[in-house]
């Protein structure tokens, strides 16, 4: 069971963003969306080609990705754009970082013990 300052910790550190952001990547034609995007800014039209989706639909995943902050769009006359935004992923990336330190740290101190633990049975 955790501990309550485990769960205030947890709680403390939660940041919304991340489930928008985490939501936002959440769906595979909203990452090929990003794919897309991050070899430059391009048409609405564009981006819903490959993807067999009808225009609405692909409206109602580009206006996830915009709540995200992961893109931003702009209208020239007819013709809607959506452009990456890519440090809209900081937070992802350092929640990531934080965990990979949080894991690469228990697995250590796991190591430590069983490698103190066999030292213990040779003995």
């Amino acid at each position: 069971m955790w501990s309550e300052p485990a769960i205030v910790s947890f709680v403390a550190k939660h940041d919304p963003n991340l489930d928008l952001l985490f939501h936002a990547l959440s769906d595979p034609s909203r990452r090929m969306m990003l794919d897309r995007l991050a070899r430059g800014p391009t048409a609405v039209s564009e981006l819903a080609r490959p993807t067999g989706l009808r225009l609405p639909t692909v409206m109602r995943h580009l206006s996830v990705l915009e709540e995200a902050g992961l893109i931003v769009t702009q209208k020239d006359g007819r013709v809607r754009s959506c452009a990456l935004v890519p440090e809209a992923l900081a937070p992802i990336h350092d929640w990531l970082e934080e965990q990979r330190r949080i894991w690469e740290a228990r697995l250590d101190r796991l190591d430590d013990y069983v490698t103190r633990l066999m030292k213990e049975r040779e003995q």
